[in-house]
């Protein structure tokens, strides 16, 4: 969680006034993210807590202490998640590289959703001030999972779709019981986690030209896309792969040109 869609989705949750817990395989990384969100919002609770997704009681310890500390579990944003540099085609890719990304990609999704659900069934109903029963869960699947690639990470784009997939099954099971389930699907984003895979000016290249707006997005854009599903304005919405690519996965030939307009500024800064 260091400059990621997790902490600008953080410091946009609590700037909106919500408590929230940072979940981070590297506990130094959740607890700076805390801190800077405590020092900048004080009438909101931050907390850190260290969780492999890939472990399920890991899971269910985190949302445990999200009920049992802030009182409530009302969103869950299920966006943790690797890319792994060994992840190529089906002839290439290692069964424990396929394996692993499952296991936090997909799998801890799965964990994810299966102990918010039992969480937010649980959330007290106080009509005073507004807070029902159920809640809203974010997924971070991808757009790979919705267009194919001659540049492969295939157990990636297995894993995402996955997320979709399971997303839309639970989205109808849960639809009568308040609790609300879309996948969010980035485009490429300026992260650590997308540049340092593409660590190269001809693989930056090699992307860019099929993005229409001209740029990578930013993670602070996804934060926003997460905030609308957190909240209320999206309360007809369900089952929904939710995309923020810069119109990627609509493009066939693109303009030429350089962009118009900067990206806009990250929060963390």
């Amino acid at each position: 969680m260091h400059r990621g869609i997790g902490l600008e989705s953080s410091i946009l949750f609590a700037q909106e006034g919500a408590n929230v817990l940072l979940v981070d395989i590297n506990l130094e990384a959740a607890e700076k993210g805390a801190a800077l969100i405590n020092e900048r919002f004080p009438n909101v609770k931050a907390l850190a807590a260290k969780a492999d997704v890939g472990k399920e009681q890991d899971v269910k310890d985190a949302v445990d202490r999200a009920v049992k500390e802030l009182g409530r579990l009302d969103v869950m944003f299920n966006n943790a998640g690797i890319m792994h540099s060994a992840d190529d085609n089906a002839l290439n890719t290692e069964e424990h590289i396929w394996d692993l990304t499952m296991q936090i990609n997909l799998k801890g999704v799965w964990w994810g959703c299966k102990y918010a659900i039992q969480a937010m069934r649980a959330n007290p109903v106080d009509e005073a001030k507004g807070l029902q029963t159920g809640g809203s869960i974010i997924n971070t699947a991808s757009f790979v999972a919705l267009v194919g690639a001659a540049t492969p990470q295939l157990a990636y784009t297995a894993s995402k779709g996955g997320v979709l997939a399971m997303t839309r099954e639970l989205a109808m099971v849960h639809a009568r019981e308040g609790i609300r389930l879309n996948s969010l699907c980035p485009g490429p984003l300026k992260t650590p986690l997308l540049m340092d895979f593409l660590d190269t000016q001809e693989k930056r290249d090699r992307r860019l030209v099929h993005l229409p707006m001209g740029r990578f997005g930013e993670a602070v854009e996804l934060a926003k896309a997460a905030l609308f599903l957190a909240s209320d304005d999206s309360s007809y919405m369900t089952g929904t792969d939710f995309k923020v690519d810069g119109g990627l996965t609509s493009a066939y030939v693109t303009p030429t040109g350089e962009p118009a307009l900067p990206p806009p500024r990250s929060l963390i800064k």
